[in-house]
C-alpha cells in the first residue's frame, strides 16, 4: 500500500497536472490575441519609417478588427483564467512579431484583408488558419510551450481540440454568451473518478501486481514495457471498483491508451493477459457490476 503523505503528493500532482492542461489552452488562446493585437504595434512601426510609403500610413487593420478575438477578448471567462494563470506574452515578444510576418505574406491572409466581410463566422475562419497553419507549425511556439509545459508532446493533441472547439462554439456575438471549452462536460464526476482510480490502483498496487504476475510466469519481468503493466493495473482497478463501468468499456479502453503510449505488441499482449484475468475474477466471483456496468456489448 502506498504511504498516506506520498499518496496525498501524487494525487495533488495528478490534478495540477490535469489544471496544466487548461493553463495550456489559456496560453493559446492568449497567444492568438496576441499575433492579432501585434497588427497595431506593426501599423505604427511601418508609420514611422523614414520613408513610409501610402501603404505604410494606411495599414489595411482588419485582423485587429477580427469579430472572434474581440468577442473572446471580451469573455469573462476568458479574463479571470487569464489573470489566475498570471498569463502574458510579452517577455517574449520577438515570438509574435515573428509569427505575425510570418503570417502578413501568406496568400491566405492576403486574400482576408481583401475580402472586406467581417461577421463572426468569416473572422473565425482566418483565426483558424492561423492556429493550424502558421503557430501550430511554428518551431520557436513549440519550443515556447515546451519550456513552459513539460508534458506538452503528451497533451498538446488535447490542447489543439480545446482551442479548436472554442473557435467553433463561439458562435454569439455577445461575450456572455460564449463558453470557453471545459476540461471535460462534467468535471465533478470526472475529476472524481479521476482521483478515485488514481487512488486505489496505488493502494493496491502490490494486490494487483500479484494477479499480473500470476497471468505473466512465462514472461521475464524486464521484457515486459512498464507502461503495460501500469495500464493493466489501472484496467484491474477499474474492473473491481467501478461497477457502474461495462467491462467491455474498460478493456476497450485500455487497449485504445496502450495503442498511443506503449508499444507497437502491447495492445495485444495486454488483451491477452487481461483476458486472462477476467476469467481468474469471473471463477472467484469477485467482479460485481451493478446497471449500466452489466451491459454486455
Amino acid at each position: 500500500m502506498a504511504d498516506k503523505k506520498d499518496l496525498t503528493s501524487s494525487r495533488k500532482a495528478l490534478m495540477q497536472s490535469i489544471d496544466n492542461v487548461y493553463e495550456m489552452y489559456m496560453w493559446m488562446l492568449s497567444l492568438l490575441v496576441e499575433i492579432t493585437e501585434y497588427t497595431g504595434i506593426d501599423a505604427s512601426e511601418r508609420a514611422n519609417k523614414h520613408l513610409p510609403t501610402e501603404e505604410d500610413l494606411n495599414p489595411n487593420l482588419k485582423l485587429l478588427e477580427n469579430k472572434f478575438i474581440n468577442v473572446l477578448k471580451e469573455n469573462p471567462e476568458y479574463v479571470a483564467l487569464v489573470k489566475k494563470y498570471k498569463i502574458n506574452w510579452m517577455s517574449d515578444p520577438e515570438l509574435v512579431k515573428a509569427i505575425f510576418n510570418a503570417l502578413k505574406v501568406t496568400p491566405e491572409y492576403q486574400a482576408y484583408l481583401a475580402d472586406p466581410n467581417n461577421d463572426l463566422e468569416e473572422s473565425k475562419t482566418i483565426i483558424k488558419y492561423i492556429f493550424r497553419k502558421i503557430v501550430l507549425k511554428s518551431h520557436a511556439v513549440i519550443q515556447a510551450f515546451e519550456d513552459k509545459f513539460i508534458n506538452w508532446s503528451v497533451d498538446k493533441e488535447v490542447m489543439q481540440g480545446m482551442v479548436a472547439k472554442t473557435i467553433k462554439n463561439f458562435t454569439s456575438e455577445d461575450p456572455f454568451a460564449n463558453k470557453l471549452t471545459p476540461i471535460s462536460q462534467d468535471w465533478d464526476e470526472d475529476g472524481k473518478f479521476v482521483e478515485d482510480l488514481f487512488v486505489f490502483t496505488l493502494r493496491n498496487d502490490k494486490e494487483y501486481q500479484a494477479m499480473i504476475a500470476d497471468r505473466t510466469k512465462n514472461w521475464e519481468s524486464e521484457r515486459i514495457a512498464l507502461m503495460d503493466t501500469i495500464l493493466m493495473k489501472m484496467a484491474i482497478c477499474e474492473l473491481l471498483n467501478f461497477p457502474s463501468i461495462p467491462v467491455k468499456v474498460t478493456i476497450n479502453e485500455y487497449l485504445d491508451l496502450s495503442k498511443d503510449y506503449s508499444t507497437p505488441k502491447s495492445n495485444s499482449f495486454i488483451n491477452g493477459i487481461l483476458d486472462k484475468i477476467m476469467g481468474d475474477l469471473k471463477r472467484n466471483n469477485v467482479l460485481k457490476k451493478t446497471g449500466r456496468g452489466l451491459i454486455e456489448d
